[in-house]
């Protein structure tokens, strides 16, 4: 059975759609690499030295859905 053909819509090349191909259905394998390449590398930056902001900004959520689930409505 033959793949389906698409077209990529950052390039605008033709490729085959295959089974486990990483990244998107609209895009090429090259186009997808560099998007995910891009990603990982924003992912890192923002994970790496906020983690302290971050756990506070966790705090305040928790603290936010318990205030909300458990006020006694007077």
């Amino acid at each position: 059975m033959a793949f389906p053909i698409k077209t990529c819509v950052v390039c605008g090349e033709d490729f085959e759609l295959k089974p486990g191909k990483p990244g998107f259905a609209n895009r090429c394998p090259e186009c997808s690499e560099e998007e995910d390449s891009a990603d990982r590398g924003a992912k890192g930056k923002a994970q790496g030295g906020d983690w302290q902001n971050q756990k506070e900004v966790n705090q305040e959520r928790r603290r936010a859905m318990r205030d909300l689930l458990y006020r006694k409505d007077s």
